[in-house]
């Protein structure tokens, strides 16, 4: 087992990466939490059981509330592990009861361990996203059983999640993440473990348990409270065991007739939980004594006969109780108090009153069932932790310590300190302490060049990036380039005199390559359909005369009919190649539908000839009456033998029309746009801002464009600002502005501008912006750049599902409710638009009454008569218009790759197969979930093969339905009515019983191709150009230029610019088939395929990113159809893929201290103050995620009153919200909150002015003055934790330290002053937020819903003696006050969470803290990884990966090393 165990957990827990459990699974994705575990992580030295119930509770509702669902395992076996812990045993039991009989919760108990097949099963069945697991136990056993646990689970291809180390904010649940990988599967296979058997032999307390029960179930009635049985029951049995046991004792143990006046306290315990309300028993005093030696055998043979009984009355017996509430069986507080008063202080006079009668009828049924009667009553209970008859000591804990605060205030007489600690007032232009101009984020980028340049170098550079650009521009689009002019311009427009002569010679010059090419491409089509039908299809789209394409269209159906028929007289009886009838019936389309006004009686005796041929007679009727040959046993061979329906659904559903309008827009040039696009520009021409919600490659993105035309006509001033999620897209964007858009205009100013936080240009002086969120939030937040940003028109957000994603997301949202200018927001992923539009919309009237009030106040001012130049702005609207668009262009068509006997097997997978009644049943058939018209098909001739009297058979076959029936000419829309119309009756039959019958016919539908070379049959079945799609990866950039001579490339965020840039374009062209990509591939780049490939199961692998990337195939105008292929990823992982909504976008956590202080450096230093007040009262009113609820709405304008109250008492704020000090220095440090803070605290107590002395006689600092700088750094910026299990793996490293030291001690006394001063004042907050809490539901357990709310008891002068403690609590959970949290304990950073109310909204987390020891719930620390240090020391990456496992580390280092570089931004700050 040692050896075991210690492979085991190098291999497996070597490698956690903490992130956001839940991502955007919601409601489809089941994880599985152990129960030990959750027992484990919720369990606390204080034994009070109801605050146990109310944590677990609380925890659980966490991930229901984030839209988690899960189920809780309990392994039998696991029991066996708490022999020696008979009151966690107990509470164990009690748990999975209260879990059964009082919550919503699935939980299993009927699995002996992870080794057993029916546990096998439910994980090949369920396959959950992941399983909760502790890494550690009570003792050495449970941790080697949970280590095996773990180890078992991900050999099953099943990730871990670490309890240790789990936090939650508003939005998601974050933890640590192993991932199931192929070394734990070959590892677990070479173990052969059996659990050990471990029994509990006590069997004659069983017994007597179960003859105590039947006795006392003929006393009383069904339905009695579960806390008076149990009382009773567990004292009868333990007194009668303990007088057996006495027998054999020895003289030290308790009297028997002690131990049944114990038990008549207990009895009087459970008659006051009965009567006393919870604030009552919160205010019970606190005890602070111990159970002596004598007793403490007589409490564990109780808590062995609770176990026992509590397992009799709910597993074995068929009485019925009141189980509700089981949380609350004991009260161990309550239980010292009254021994304590019965030892020290009884005295008479003190009556029981009303509680005196239930506690008598509990002593009576004891006495009843226990057969004794003892007297005596006898000290039972010492004070101030003495103990009798033993030396040993009491276990000490600081579960109450309360944390006093000790201000450590720093002197030194040095000028330099001193000059710092000055509070003067911040100015914006020019550094408050050295006089030099201020350089902020915008102006620290590095800016690559500037219009405005007059050095030839440098103009030489701007041509030849704008040169590249324009080349990178045509891969992605073609040329397509646009001279634009200002309206001032009137440009020359043609007559149409000179249009018609145009159009004449341009149609006989295309009649005369028809003709050249017409013989060309007829033998083309007879040698190799396929081939020459694509030869006629790109001339058709060249060709923009009707008649020639009329006549071509004519030519190619008489030469493929010719060909069909050709074809049917060799095959004879052999099955025919139904592909060349396709292109028959195509054409025959393409004449009926675009070519109508054309055709002639000659020309449709031919379509209806050709109709009669493939055996759709009727079709050929309704053409044409004029046929001859009916029913003609010579043309039965060439018949289809499918109807004409059936063959147009099953063979031709790429193909069939869409509703596509045919009347050009004036506006459009190079396609005509469907009505959902007009609007669009509708939207653009009114000035209307705009939600846009269609799905990938719809053509959602051509508004973006035209808005940009829009602006740059109107005038040279005004500007559109693009922001883009990443900024590979902005290159791809900035390169399709140069591709479509030409303007002459005057010197230093270009179409346009790029500011990410990587580079810079032209972006005061660009018509077009394109950006980042970060960077445009810097402009918008920058006092003396607000001038630029009145120039502003429009702003489109590309992408914008990003308001929900986990970082970054509260940037999006103070962009979308500081600009006052319309906007254009669009994605494919959002499942609640309306509500998104309605919070946007109530922004808009915010604006539209702020700039109300601004005109009347510059009106009325004396500024009026200034005689400022001012730009012409255009009427603006305030409308926010939701434009929705749900259909694809393309259908996408779902294959399940995986290997069987080391061959490839791909099989269709029908869509409707991943769906269940249960999910039918509460979310409905997901909005998205299309069927391509085969599918349809499919899922008819399955519900017609399943309930054979159907009633509905008859009226959906595809030859009845109405919109088929007789139609020559099914389009695309005909076909989703009768999915529509499937999915409607499929609905109906839950209620039937049929439906899952229909589910195991749909679930597989194999194409039977097996190859040894995937990619080489994807490229023969005409699948390429391909993307692979895998969630990690490592760089191997050496390997870039061979596999790309080999048709062969990669994408992923490692690479440079120009390497992606560079796969990206020979990808479109076609010189690259095949790339293997990560999900930067998600976010609108454009590289069309036909299909995409998701190679690997990954925690990332997600509703969002699933439909993100499958989105790449199919492109419009490319591909008929998308194919998209799950390689070897398990079938219910698949299956949650496809019916898992998008998540809801709900907002996040909007304040932190850092942007308040921008905000007031906004306000107090902008030219426009009334402008700049709008902004701030704009991000301050509008949060998303307090939008309609008024609680969290009030909570937030509290936060931002203790955010300013910390900046006014740690000097960054004057008495008039002035900034001043370091102020700029926080501002520019923003995103590295809380370091930026605490950096500087250091520069104010002059540490670093003390560490950084130079050798004497020199200005160079020693190697040792270094690594400690580096040290304090790395403990302060791009920190990150390591779960506290790695800890015991610590070893001696090859090169690097992996573990990060603490800061010195002077740095770190700093660190714990401020963090004093931060929990004091966050303390007063939550004080204050306590008011606005929800009070009834704070007297209920969180899931259950038990209510605990009572009027007080005021019967009993006892219980008055007792709750006469006058400890403070309004803002603890009521809860938690049994267990003796005091509101002081909120002054205890690391006890906030577990006491603050949870109704109140707001957790540690929000709290500006830097924890310089940061421990798990078992109280572990949990280091920081050592990376910067080690880089800085050795400098080899190679030495990090092996030391630190390179997932881990490729997972963060590139964003904290890009965090890492503002270092220089300190020194600038303080230069």
């Amino acid at each position: 087992m040692p050896n075991f165990r210690s492979k085991e957990d190098s291999l497996v827990l070597n490698q956690p990466v903490h992130v956001s459990l839940l991502n955007d699974f919601v409601e489809s994705e089941l994880f599985v939490i152990d129960g030990d575990s959750l027992l484990l992580m919720w369990l606390y030295n204080d034994k009070e059981y109801l605050p146990f119930f109310y944590l677990v509770e609380r925890f659980l509702l966490d991930f229901t509330q984030k839209g988690g669902k899960y189920t809780i395992v309990f392994f039998k076996d696991a029991e066996q592990l708490y022999q020696n812990y008979p009151h966690i045993l107990f509470l164990r039991t009690t748990l999975i009861q209260h879990l059964k009989q009082n919550t919503d919760i699935d939980s299993h108990t009927e699995f002996f361990n992870c080794l057993s097949p029916e546990w096998q099963i439910f994980l090949k069945e369920s396959y959950p996203y992941f399983m909760i697991i502790s890494d550690t136990g009570l003792t050495s056993l449970q941790t080697d059983y949970l280590q095996i646990l773990i180890s078992h689970t991900l050999s099953k291809k099943i990730n871990v999640v670490l309890t240790s180390g789990q936090e939650s904010d508003t939005l998601r649940v974050h933890g640590y993440h192993v991932q199931s990988m192929y070394k734990h599967r070959t590892f677990f296979q070479q173990v052969n473990y059996t659990t050990p058997p471990v029994w509990l032999s006590l069997k004659n307390l069983q017994e007597e348990v179960r003859q105590t029960v039947l006795l006392l179930k003929r006393i009383w009635p069904e339905g009695s409270n579960i806390r008076q049985v149990l009382c009773v029951l567990t004292c009868a049995v333990g007194l009668k065991m303990y007088s057996r046991m006495l027998e054999n004792a020895n003289t030290g143990a308790l009297a028997l007739e002690d131990a049944a006046d114990l038990c008549r306290m207990q009895c009087l315990s459970v008659a006051f939980l009965f009567h006393l309300s919870l604030s009552q028993r919160a205010h019970i005093r606190t005890a602070h004594s111990h159970w002596t030696q004598q007793v403490l055998p007589f409490i564990n043979m109780q808590q062995q006969c609770a176990y026992f009984v509590l397992k009799q009355l709910t597993e074995k017996s068929d009485w019925k109780l009141n189980l509700t509430y089981l949380p609350d069986l004991r009260d161990t507080s309550l239980l010292k108090n009254l021994a304590y008063y019965y030892e020290t202080e009884y005295c008479t006079g003190i009556y029981l009153f009303l509680i005196i009668c239930f506690f008598k009828c509990l002593i009576i049924i004891i006495r009843l069932l226990s057969k004794k009667s003892t007297m005596a009553v006898v000290l039972l209970y010492e004070h101030n932790i003495s103990y009798i008859g033993g030396t040993r000591k009491p276990k000490t804990s600081n579960k109450y310590h309360i944390y006093t605060y000790i201000l450590y205030v720093f002197f030194s007489d040095d000028p330099a300190v001193i000059s710092l600690i000055k509070e003067k007032e911040f100015d914006e232009l020019r550094h408050w302490h050295s006089g030099k101009p201020l350089s902020d984020d915008y102006d620290r980028t590095p800016c690559n060049h500037d219009a405005k340049s007059k050095d030839p170098l440098e103009i030489r550079g701007i041509q030849k990036l704008q040169r590249f650009y324009r080349l990178y521009g045509r891969s992605l689009e073609g040329n397509i380039s646009k001279t634009v002019v200002t309206q001032t311009d009137v440009p020359l427009v043609p007559t149409s005199t000179n249009v018609a002569v145009r159009k004449k010679k341009k149609s006989h010059k295309e009649q005369e390559q028809w003709e050249a090419l017409s013989m060309l491409i007829e033998k083309e089509i007879k040698k190799n359909v396929a081939f020459g039908i694509d030869r006629l299809e790109n001339f058709l789209k060249k060709c923009q005369s009707q008649s020639v394409k009329f006549a071509a269209e004519m030519a190619g159906l008489h030469v493929c009919f010719e060909v069909w028929k050709e074809h049917c007289g060799k095959q004879g009886e052999k099955s025919k190649d139904l592909s060349i009838a396709v292109q028959v019936m195509r054409r025959v389309h393409e004449l009926l539908e675009k070519y109508e006004d054309l055709l002639q009686k000659s020309h449709q005796q031919m379509l209806a000839k050709c109709l009669n041929y493939l055996g759709f007679e009727n079709l050929a009727c309704s053409l044409s009456s004029q046929i001859t040959e009916r029913n003609n046993e010579k043309i039965a061979k060439y018949a289809t033998e499918v109807g004409a329906s059936r063959f147009q659904l099953q063979y031709m559903g790429s193909f069939l029309f869409r509703d596509e309008r045919r009347d050009p827009d004036p506006r459009v040039h190079n396609f005509i746009p469907d009505s959902w696009q007009r609007e669009l520009l509708d939207v653009v021409d009114n000035n209307e801002s705009a939600v846009i919600v269609a799905p990938t490659s719809s053509g959602k993105t051509y508004a973006s464009y035209y808005c940009m035309e829009k602006v740059l006509k109107e005038s040279n001033e005004g500007v559109v600002v693009y922001v883009s999620p990443t900024k590979a897209l902005v290159n791809q964007v900035v390169a399709t502005i140069y591709n479509r858009f030409t303007k002459t205009l005057p010197h230093g100013i270009t179409i346009c501008g790029v500011f990410t936080r990587d580079y810079r240009h032209d972006v005061m002086n660009c018509q077009v912006l394109v950006t980042v969120p970060q960077c445009l939030e810097i402009l918008l937040l920058s006092p003396h750049c607000q001038k630029w940003v009145k120039r502003i028109r429009y702003v489109i957000f590309d992408e914008v599902h990003c308001l929900g994603g986990e970082i970054g997301a509260e940037v999006w949202e103070h962009l979308l409710v500081m600009i006052q200018c319309p906007f254009l927001a669009l994605s494919a992923t959002i499942s609640n638009p309306d509500y998104l539009t309605e919070w946007l919309q109530s922004v808009k009237r915010y604006w539209q009454e702020a700039e109300g009030r601004m005109k009347e106040e510059m009106s009325t001012s004396a500024m009026k008569h200034a005689r400022t130049p001012k730009l012409q702005n255009p009427k603006k609207s305030h409308r926010v218009r939701l434009v929705l668009h749900g259909e694809r262009y393309n259908d996408l068509e779902k294959y399940v790759c995986s290997v069987k006997d080391d061959d490839f097997v791909i099989e269709h997978y029908h869509p409707c197969a991943a769906l269940t009644v249960d999910h039918i049943e509460k979310y409905g058939i997901p909005s998205d979930l299309a069927l391509s018209p085969r599918e349809s098909l499919q899922l008819y001739d399955t519900m017609v093969k399943v309930w054979r009297k159907w009633p509905r058979a008859q009226d959906l076959d595809p030859e009845e339905f109405l919109s088929f029936k007789n139609k020559i000419v099914i389009k695309k829309a005909d076909a989703r009515n009768y999915e529509h119309e499937l999915k409607k009756e499929l609905t109906n039959w839950i209620a039937r019983g049929q439906k899952d019958k229909v589910m195991k016919n749909l679930k597989t539908y194999p194409l039977q191709i097996k190859f040894g070379r995937f990619v080489e049959k994807l490229k023969a079945m005409d699948k390429l150009p391909d993307i692979f799609l895998r969630l990690r990866w490592q760089r191997h950039a050496s390997r870039q230029r061979l596999l790309a001579n080999r048709g062969i490339g990669y994408h992923h965020a490692s690479m440079t610019a120009k390497q992606k840039q560079f796969v990206e374009m020979l990808f479109r062209m076609g010189y690259i088939q095949v790339v293997t990509a990560t999900s930067t591939l998600a976010l609108g780049i454009n590289m069309p395929c036909k299909s995409v490939v998701f190679s690997e199961n990954s925690v990332y692998l997600d509703a969002l990113n699933y439909r993100q990337m499958s989105g790449r195939a199919g492109r419009r105008g490319q591909d008929l159809i998308g194919n998209v292929f799950f390689y070897d990823i398990p079938m219910p992982k698949v299956e949650k893929l496809i019916k898992s909504n998008v998540p809801e976008l709900k907002g996040n956590f909007p304040f932190s201290i850092s942007l308040v202080l921008r905000l007031m450096l906004l306000a107090a230093k902008a030219d426009d103050k009334e402008d700049a007040k709008a902004k701030v009262l704009s991000v301050l009113k509008h949060p998303l995620i307090s939008f309609k609820q008024q609680r969290r709405n009030k909570m937030l304008k509290i936060y931002f009153i203790f955010s300013v109250q910390f900046l006014l008492k740690e000097g960054y704020l004057d008495q008039e919200c002035n900034p001043m000090g370091f102020a700029g220095l926080v501002c520019h440090l923003h995103y590295h909150e809380p370091s930026n803070f605490v950096l500087v605290s250091f520069l104010v107590k002059g540490l670093f002015h003390k560490l950084c002395q130079p050798i004497k006689g020199s200005t160079v600092f020693s190697e040792s003055v270094m690594e400690e700088l580096v040290l304090v750094l790395a403990n302060l910026f791009g920190r990150i934790y390591l779960p506290a299990c790695t800890m015991k793996f610590r070893k001696k490293f090859c090169q690097s330290k992996v573990f990060l030291e603490d800061l010195p001690e002077d740095f770190a006394a700093a660190v714990d002053e401020y963090n004093s001063k931060v929990e004091k004042n966050f303390a007063c907050f939550l004080l204050t937020v306590a008011k606005l809490a929800d009070t009834e539901q704070e007297y209920k357990l969180p899931l259950s819903k038990i209510d605990f709310t009572q009027k007080e008891y005021g019967h009993s002068k006892l219980a008055s003696y007792l709750t006469s403690s006058t400890k403070s609590a309004t803002a603890v959970s009521p809860f938690m006050w049994l267990s003796g949290m005091t509101d002081q304990d909120l002054f205890a950073a690391e006890k906030v969470n577990r006491a603050v109310l949870r109704t109140a909204g707001v957790n540690i987390g929000n709290a500006p803290l830097l924890w310089r020891e940061k421990l798990d719930n078992k109280g572990r620390r949990m280091p920081l990884n050592a990376y910067a240090l080690d880089f800085y020391k050795h400098g080899s990456l190679a030495a990090m990966a092996r030391d630190n496992g390179s997932f881990l580390l490729m997972f963060n280092l590139k964003y904290n090393f890009d965090h890492l570089l503002n270092f220089k931004c300190v020194s600038c700050s303080c230069s």
